[in-house]
């Protein structure tokens, strides 16, 4: 009798931990900005590793960021390699300068309209008027960032 009550609150559990799981997914999903449809005004400025500014800006019709950097990169000034991940598009170098979280804890941030991004390239959402910035920061050993801005 003790094994099967032992089995019943296993079961109980993992379906219990599976339900919190969808909610969570549920959640986090109706709470992602949707992407704006139509043409769009943008800035996009590029601070390096030793806090050289390049600035970009016009228009759009893109949904998302990665389709703006595609733009930008079929202009010609502007060059990025990223690869896919588990989180989204992590970006590995911008305008020629890589970042290498494993050699030095240098990484390409995103910032939107001044706050720091909450979403990778390939799902953060381009509205009419959004300032964005890649920055290249790199963490301290106390886990803080030294931003280039």
């Amino acid at each position: 009798m003790e094994k099967k009550t032992g089995n019943r609150k296993l079961i109980w559990a993992v379906v219990l931990l599976a339900l919190a799981v969808a909610v969570f997914a549920l959640v986090h999903g109706m709470n992602r900005p949707a992407p704006q449809q139509g043409t769009k005004a943008y800035s996009l400025t590029v601070v390096d590793d030793q806090g050289t500014e390049k600035a970009y800006s016009g228009k759009t019709d893109v949904e998302f960021l990665s389709g703006l950097m595609d733009e930008l990169k079929e202009g010609g000034d502007f060059t990025y390699e990223a690869s896919e991940s588990d989180y989204g598009l992590f970006i590995e170098s911008v305008n020629g300068l890589a970042a290498s979280y494993d050699e030095n804890g240098s990484y390409w941030a995103i910032y939107v309209n001044g706050e720091y991004g909450m979403y990778g390239a390939d799902s953060q959402p381009v509205a009419d008027g959004d300032s964005f910035s890649l920055v290249y920061e790199v963490t301290g050993a106390s886990g803080e960032t030294d931003a280039a801005q």
